[in-house]
């Protein structure tokens, strides 16, 4: 007979305190599991009261009437509330929490301590650069939003209402930045004083504002459609519009008087602190400015030395110099119309769908579009991005594709372009975080820069494994996007930390890519506005080809590529170092 028998009571009493342990021990698990999700679930409903715009993106209505708070109270609040979070999470007992917990704690607690750093610094003193502003989010608050009531078209005017409130908090933030000498270069208010100008419209219903009350649903009677697109109307007429009304004249005087003449992030009151928050925040990892511009120099000498191979190869009989003048002039590389840009870039998109599952394991459900950028922000804007989905919404993510000034967006660029911006990069990753089980709200919309992009610059060069280029020329578009994107990392530090002036800037992109000189103009003031995001690409990517580069030598034939992939998305959005010990994670199950 097997067993304890009580004839031994020291092992019956040695038996007892081993079990005493062990429960104690769960007891003290499932309190840290506890205690760990109440913090989860407070922040959460903290974030949709602090930010209603992404509330609405995560299928939560009811703060759909209004815009986010930015002023001194909101701001004080926020900084007392996120660090309240972060002592409850140091609290929490680790050794306590399993591996998928321990992800959550950590990653919250990151995600709190970055937020913390950018309030104590008020970085919304400059709440705008050539890439995104308040205005252009209070614009696309509502977008894809599913609104089948009539209740849904009035608390979608109560936001049109909130303009006037949600502009003036950002002009006060900005005024304070004058006082404080914490202000944009005078070159980027130059280019996007124009772009808010051109939102005052005479007549409200020209307003992208009014695009919902042109296709209302169906089944609301003509009188409700009747009121709703009057009352529309009028909130556009007497908040919006009057709102961005006072930005436009705040730009072009106040603020335009005073921006900086200077370039360098550094030069700004608290520069050196704010720029090496950038980089943290972007790249995830602190690091030296000198190191990365370093690292920058490195990858710009090894592309430049492909692009060269390539080009004898092609069999083009001329320098550097001519063959991307030819690539830049040369009609055969342009679309004729807006529509055949967006074909040509639909049918690149469904070539790569065709391929994706030998690549992935997984796919996400979410479908996705080729859609032109907005008419009244594309002169400004970048040659493409992605915007995600809402969840609940009504259209899938939506591949941006910039049509304005057909002769600047060359069709050799585009293989590469919609990898990165649609599948397997944006999209995909967006997509399938959005999708995730058993993980906390938070993590579904997290979105870093290091991460993200890292992972869209990646897929660029896995285009070639997947055998979607289809020419010398567009693998030179490929490598000249690679270019491009370490260009980025001698730019933005040269600029920022290393006295460069824009035209530097201008000659060293112009001189290594291939990119129009529309685009080059666009890239370099947009690293002017936005110190350390472009760092992210190149880091992010280096960060992920140095880790599968690891893994395939310690697996060897044990390596597969779908489930590294899939392990790299598994997760969601992560900082650098934590997607490093979820890969070791990955490494030591496959060679078990």
């Amino acid at each position: 007979m097997s067993g304890i028998s009580l004839a031994h009571p020291a092992r019956l009493l040695s038996l007892l305190a081993l079990l005493a342990a062990l429960v104690t021990q769960n007891a003290l698990a499932a309190t840290a599991a506890e205690q760990l999700q109440q913090v989860i679930d407070d922040h959460w409903q903290y974030s949709l009261r602090e930010d209603p715009i992404t509330a609405g993106r995560m299928g939560e209505k009811g703060y759909n009437d209004r815009l986010p708070g930015v002023s001194e109270e909101d701001r004080a609040r926020r900084l007392q509330a996120e660090q309240q979070f972060v002592a409850r999470l140091a609290e929490i007992d680790s050794a306590a929490l399993n591996d998928s917990e321990r992800v959550n704690r950590d990653l919250l607690t990151w995600v709190l301590k970055n937020s913390i750093e950018a309030n104590e610094q008020y970085l919304d003193r400059i709440p705008v650069n050539t890439f995104y502003s308040f205005w252009s989010a209070a614009l696309d608050a509502s977008s894809g939003l599913n609104m089948p009531k009539p209740s849904d078209y009035e608390d979608y005017i109560q936001r049109i209402q909130d303009f006037g409130r949600y502009f003036d908090e950002n002009i006060a933030n900005m005024r304070a930045g004058i006082e404080d000498g914490f202000v944009l270069p005078k070159i980027v208010v130059e280019g996007i004083a124009p772009t808010v100008r051109a939102q005052v419209y005479d007549d409200p219903e020209k307003s992208s504002l009014y695009e919902p009350f042109e296709n209302l649903p169906d089944n609301f009677s003509a009188a409700e459609k009747k009121r709703l697109q009057k009352a529309g109307a009028q909130a556009i007429k007497e908040y919006a519009i009057p709102a961005f009304d006072r930005v436009a004249t705040f730009l072009e005087g106040d603020y335009m008087n005073a921006a900086s003449e200077s370039l360098a992030a550094e030069d700004l009151a608290g520069g050196k602190d704010y720029y090496r928050h950038a980089i943290r925040t972007y790249v995830t990892l602190d690091m030296d400015p000198a190191e990365i511009h370093k690292i920058g120099l490195a990858e710009v000498k090894r592309i430049r030395a492909e692009m060269n191979a390539l080009i004898k190869e092609s069999g083009f009989d001329g320098s550097f110099e001519e063959f991307t003048e030819f690539l830049r002039t040369d009609p055969q590389f342009y679309a004729k119309t807006p529509k055949d840009l967006l074909k040509e870039a639909s049918y690149i998109a469904k070539r790569i769908d065709y391929r994706l599952p030998e690549f992935f394991g997984k796919l996400p459900r979410l479908p996705y579009g080729v859609v032109p950028v907005p008419d009244e922000i594309a002169p400004n804007y970048t040659t493409a991005s992605y915007n995600p989905a809402a969840i609940g919404g009504t259209r899938g993510g939506a591949y941006w594709v910039n049509t304005y000034a057909l002769d600047q967006r060359p069709l050799y660029e585009l293989v590469a372009l919609t990898l990165h911006e649609a599948v397997p990069g944006h999209h995909l990753q967006g997509a399938l975080s959005l999708e995730l089980e058993n993980v906390p709200m938070f993590r579904k919309n997290l979105y870093l820069s290091a991460f993200g992009e890292g992972w869209a610059l990646y897929t660029e060069r896995l285009g070639v494994e997947m055998g979607v280029y289809e020419n010398a020329y567009q693998q030179f578009g490929r490598l000249s996007y690679e270019m491009w994107r370490a260009a980025r990392l001698v730019i933005d530090t040269g600029i920022h930390s290393q006295g460069w002036s824009r035209q530097r800037a201008l000659d060293f992109l112009a001189g290594n890519t291939s990119l129009s000189q529309a685009n080059v103009r666009a890239e370099v003031d947009r690293y002017i506005s936005w110190p350390g995001q472009a760092l992210s690409y190149k880091m992010g990517e280096i960060k992920i080809r140095e880790l599968r580069a690891k893994a395939e030598k310690e697996l060897g034939d044990r390596f597969d590529l779908r489930a590294f992939h899939d392990a790299v998305l598994a997760n969601g959005a992560l900082p650098m170092e934590m997607l490093e010990q979820q890969m070791e994670r990955f490494i030591a199950q496959a060679k078990r």
